[in-house]
């Protein structure tokens, strides 16, 4: 882990060279600046925030003070200017928000489980804290305490990553379990969107709202742009039976029908199109289904392969290879520019104009 904070800047020369640095402690785990103040709040293996305001001019960087905000690794930051709040996650398995005026502590709410990602909705005060469990909670922070709105659960794996779409009040979510899950928030109906395309662990989201596009990167350096400009279906919930919900043979654990008909009981499946409970031989058949987030084959029951037609297949995302492992991703949507870092401690930059467009319409231009 580094303990140095650098700030770079691009010379006349078209190269990136280090302005300043500053040296940590304890090394660092996460980070965040705000353009606007010119603030930078670095979090710590020790669980330490330190604020830093870097000069106009980009040739100083002052340390102004240190949040004793969590008891282990922060692993997600946010400053809120308008309430002069820093709110952050840790390994303690904690959000913590804190007055930047006083440095004073303002409040703490715990989880069961590690939280490791962090997203804030500056007008209502919402904040969204994934964790190790799969699931994420909605908190509603006041001054001095908050209030559990929700609990969101449908991964199966540790959330990695979140992305707040203020706009049309949706949470994208990525995880270990390899998916990306599209929250309606806004809409109160609960209603959640599957996208499986990755093979590994999705490290970074990223909403384009201009050009309704969802830009995710995962572990194994695989790079999604996935357009959520059509209108999609919801992956159904699996059902559970004693028996295929086909045939009617019945399962393994259904001793009594097994008896009765003198069968051997059968492995459970289900259909990734219609959620039914069924046997191996009537889910033969594997296809792609795009509209519901499919974008590799999965099992289907004969039926529903049946009914879905060659137009249905049709991939409604593009993939990519990062060719190293990602682990962080932050995009200039002005420009249409992408960076990605990796645990093989390589830095990219990325020219995303030609897969998200770059027309005057779409909010990009021409770097």
């Amino acid at each position: 882990m580094h303990r140095t904070i650098r700030v770079w800047l691009k010379r006349d020369s078209g190269q990136y060279w280090p302005s300043i640095y500053h040296t940590m402690a304890s090394p660092c785990s996460a980070m965040t600046y705000h353009h606007d103040s010119r603030r930078i709040f670095v979090g710590q293996d020790n669980g330490a925030v330190m604020e830093f305001h870097v000069s106009e001019d980009f040739n100083k960087m002052n340390f102004i003070k240190t949040y004793p905000a969590h008891q282990n690794r922060v692993s997600a930051i946010i400053f809120s200017l308008a309430s002069e709040w820093v709110i952050s996650t840790g390994h303690d398995k904690c959000i913590s928000w804190m007055c930047t005026r006083s440095g004073n502590m303002l409040g703490r709410h715990f989880f069961s489980s590690w939280a490791s990602c962090l997203q804030y909705d500056f007008d209502t005060q919402y904040a969204f804290v994934g964790d190790y469990s799969g699931q994420i909670t909605l908190l509603k922070l006041e001054q001095s305490t908050c209030s559990v709105i929700t609990a969101l659960k449908g991964h199966e794996g540790g959330v990695a990553c979140l992305w707040w779409e203020p706009v049309q009040r949706l949470l994208f979510s990525g995880a270990s379990d390899n998916s990306i899950i599209v929250w309606d928030i806004g809409g109160r109906k609960g209603r959640t969107l599957l996208l499986q395309g990755h093979h590994d662990r999705v490290q970074s989201l990223c909403y384009l709202q201009l050009t309704r596009q969802l830009v995710s990167c995962s572990s194994d350096g695989g790079i999604a742009v996935w357009n959520m400009d059509v209108s999609r279906e919801e992956a159904p919930q699996w059902l559970e039976s004693d028996s295929c919900q086909k045939c009617e043979q019945p399962f393994f654990w259904n001793i009594k029908q097994m008896w009765d008909t003198k069968t051997l009981g059968l492995r459970q499946h289900h259909c990734r199109k219609c959620g039914q409970a069924v046997c191996g031989k009537c889910s033969s058949r594997r296809s792609s289904y795009p509209v519901m987030g499919f974008e590799f084959q999965v099992r289907m029951c004969d039926s529903c392969y049946d009914s879905i037609k060659d137009e249905d297949r049709t991939s409604l995302a593009t993939f990519h290879e990062g060719k190293h492992n990602i682990s962080h991703m932050s995009m200039d949507v002005a420009r249409g520019l992408m960076v990605t870092c990796g645990t093989d401690r390589v830095v990219k930059i990325w020219d995303m104009t030609p897969v998200v467009g770059c027309s005057l319409a779409t909010g990009f231009s021409p770097h």
